[in-house]
């Protein structure tokens, strides 16, 4: 998988994450919080090999 920079959020130094990357297999890797609060997760119920990143909503200017 090749991924392509999109954008780093602008608001957070010096790392600039979360961030956001473009695949080259027509899907995005979203780089954020791990989202570890157990009310949350099981509302979530995310199947085994996946998981689950929260990104602030200042970040969602960059999907196209």
């Amino acid at each position: 998988m090749k991924l392509t920079l999109v954008a780093g959020d602008p608001e957070s130094h010096p790392t600039n994450s979360p961030t956001l990357y473009k695949t080259d297999r027509g899907s995005w890797v979203v780089q954020g919080w791990v989202v570890d609060d157990p009310d949350a997760l099981a509302t979530l119920n995310l199947p085994d090999g996946e998981t689950a990143v929260e990104i602030p909503d200042r970040m969602i200017q960059f999907f196209k």
